[in-house]
């Protein structure tokens, strides 16, 4: 099986991509094991991490080849990447555009959400590419993914709003993690 954490994170077409670990719509946290590179569900305490809220609002997933070292303030994953559109199958990559960045603290972690959509236009559900269109077209996705990141997980409450950026904050968050 071919380990999707070391693909580039950037297509031949200069594209960035995302690797899906959770499908839109899904309520069961999965992540993928940076050692074997098998997705799996996410455990807390022993036990399958359930999502006891809406299901994930977008296909959630990462940047490969990026890590935000605990040594520079970061998780010490992959910078998350939060494709807009269907729901992609698991454990796919997905060439995308940044449109937007989203800043949280996460247990006083650095935890940057990439926003992305797809960079087929057939396969995007809304129409921005940028952040002044996402903002100026969308602003209630911009609220939803804020309030769903700040409810989803009861049992840490610790989750906080720092800001959004743009499309050019995004890709400089992605630059920066880069490996």
């Amino acid at each position: 099986m071919k380990n999707l954490l070391n693909i580039p994170s950037k297509s031949d077409e200069g594209n960035y991509q995302a690797v899906i670990e959770i499908p839109a719509g899904t309520n069961r946290k999965t992540e993928i094991n940076k050692v074997t590179g098998a997705f799996e569900t996410s455990l807390r305490n022993g036990n399958p991490r359930i999502i006891d809220f809406l299901g994930y609002p977008v296909n959630y997933g990462f940047v490969p080849s990026t890590s935000m070292a605990k040594s520079r303030g970061g998780d010490g994953d992959p910078i998350d990447a939060l494709i807009i559109c269907d729901s992609l199958p698991m454990a796919i990559s997905v060439e995308f555009i940044p449109i937007a960045l989203l800043r949280l603290k996460d247990n006083n972690e650095l935890d940057s959400k990439i926003i992305g959509v797809p960079a087929n236009p057939y396969s995007r559900t809304i129409c921005a590419t940028d952040f002044n269109e996402f903002k100026t077209m969308y602003p209630a996705i911009m609220d939803i993914l804020v309030k769903w990141f700040l409810n989803y997980d009861k049992q840490n409450d610790t989750t906080e709003f720092i800001c959004w950026d743009n499309e050019l904050k995004a890709i400089e968050e992605i630059e920066k993690w880069r490996v």
